[in-house]
């Protein structure tokens, strides 16, 4: 009889996952609770605006390629990417600005006019990127973590680019001007992890844009949901939206079922979830599941986001795709944000304008944007959101009228935002987190969430809170990974 898995949770994890399932002939549902696929990937349509939720960064494009290429497919056929440049273009509060590009006559350029001497630490930084690169991201991005001797033969190759240091201390032996220890640290973010305290292994994300550059999907990250969506509906896959999980059934030590909170239910031979961790294990009707919930709970988290999406009327043509607004603290800044219990008057931003690259995102004339800053996860900051939610949101774009949208506020439309307390309640992420567990050395591979339980010997995770962690590029790692495990386990 052919196999059955479910996968719960559609975020781009769930969904590559489903592709290699079914691509290799396992007949996969992909369960999802909200009325449409793409989890963190969500997106909405507003007087002709598509706001997307984010993640809007997408970099590697061939790790998504490869999940047509399973099949001989083309991903053009069903996605549209277009390159963005600059990657990034920051700023900071004295006005200047830096322009993250990938040329290195240029880059050079704008080296030199902060500090001469950091051209060629710059150069020595790239190579230990490219290095890093190789042994953390092409040789182990994709392989699980089972057991402790797979963490003891990694560690060797790992402990020679001293993946114990910080991302923010490796970057400050190269170059000594502050505003490019900001420039090349921030990356770490993008994952949930602390330029201070992520392990310098993530690093490797300053060669993986440089190698496959940054890149948007025409239409919005959403299109890219639904050509994964169709590419896996054509292989026979399907997809049961809004419908959330209230339970996974198990016998002995299996999984033998999941049931929705409509009351359908189906038995399956694996299960895979793309849930939040904690919330996963919360749900799973087993002896083992208990002990595994609190485990985790002891564990760090990564912070939670604020985002606020808006329209405006005109364009904006010197406003960039992607911006980076740094505040005038940086490691003050990062400490209260990881580790403080209140909401930073002065934050960093990160301004999201998708028309910049795409004027299909808005109607003529008119431009959409959301903007984005790192908050304090809803276990370290006890913030009544329904207050401070509006008031945040205003302080955003004050900030950003000061230093890159003049004149913004006559020229708003659509105004909404998307908080910690929206992370809990509509993604359902243990204590709001945006990342799920905090990428730090002693919560990676090994120490992360394993892609397949210990107990449980048919249940397996994809996603942000298992090995290698969030982010587009490492969430479709992770499909790989468990893919592997669980089309292994299903021929046995």
């Amino acid at each position: 009889m052919k196999r059955k898995a479910a996968v719960i949770g559609s975020g781009f994890g769930g969904l590559a996952l489903a592709i290699r399932l079914q691509s290799a002939g396992i007949d996969t549902t992909v369960i999802e609770a909200r009325d449409k696929p793409g989890g963190r990937a969500y997106s909405w349509e507003k007087d002709g605006h598509v706001f997307d939720a984010g993640p809007t960064v997408i970099t590697d494009p061939a790790c998504l390629r490869e999940l047509w290429e399973l099949t001989g497919a083309d991903m053009a056929r069903d996605v549209s990417l277009v390159p963005v440049s600059p990657f990034y273009r920051l700023s900071w509060p004295d006005g200047t600005t830096f322009d993250y590009v990938n040329d290195d006559e240029e880059l050079g350029r704008q080296i030199a006019a902060l500090e001469p001497a950091d051209v060629a630490g710059y150069q020595r930084f790239l190579r230990y990127s490219e290095g890093v690169y190789a042994e953390g991201y092409e040789k182990l991005g994709a392989v699980p973590f089972l057991d402790f001797k797979s963490m003891l033969h990694a560690a060797p190759k790992l402990a020679r680019y001293q993946a114990w240091r910080s991302v923010y201390s490796i970057v400050s032996r190269f170059v000594r001007n502050e505003k490019l220890r900001q420039a090349l640290s921030f990356h770490s973010l993008l994952v949930g992890g602390n330029p201070m305290t992520a392990s310098a292994i993530y690093t490797l994300i300053h060669k993986l844009e440089r190698d496959g550059g940054v890149w948007f999907a025409k239409g919005g990250t959403n299109q890219l949901v639904s050509g994964m969506v169709k590419h896996l509906e054509r292989l026979g896959g399907s997809v049961r939206l809004g419908d959330p999980v209230a339970g996974i059934a198990t016998k002995e030590d299996r999984a033998t079922s999941v049931r929705t909170r409509s009351g359908w239910e189906e038995s399956f031979d694996a299960v895979a979830s793309n849930a939040d961790v904690v919330r996963t294990y919360d749900m799973l009707r087993h002896r083992s599941a208990k002990r595994s919930s609190a485990k985790l709970k002891r564990k760090r988290f990564s912070p939670s986001l604020f985002v606020v999406h808006f329209s405006t009327d005109g364009n904006w043509p010197e406003v960039s795709h992607h911006s980076i607004l740094f505040g005038p603290r940086y490691a003050e800044l990062l400490k209260e944000i990881y580790g403080g219990n209140s909401l930073p008057e002065d934050p960093s931003i990160y301004l999201h304008h998708p028309t910049a690259t795409d004027a299909s995102m808005a109607p003529a004339g008119r431009s959409t944007f959301y903007a984005l800053a790192p908050v304090p996860h809803l276990g370290r900051a006890d913030i009544d959101w329904e207050v401070e939610g509006p008031a945040y949101s205003r302080r955003l774009l004050e900030i950003l009228e000061q230093r890159m949208l003049p004149g913004l506020r006559d020229r708003l439309g659509e105004v909404f935002h998307f908080g910690p307390a929206d992370f809990e309640h509509e993604l359902n992420s243990h204590l709001g987190s945006a990342f799920s567990l905090e990428p730090i050395l002693t919560q990676s591979a090994y120490f992360r969430v394993h892609n397949r339980d210990d107990v449980i010997g048919n249940l397996y995770f994809v996603g942000a809170g298992t090995h290698p962690g969030a982010g587009i590029p490492g969430v479709v790692g992770s499909a790989k990974a468990t893919a592997g495990l669980m089309i292994k386990d299903l021929a046995a």
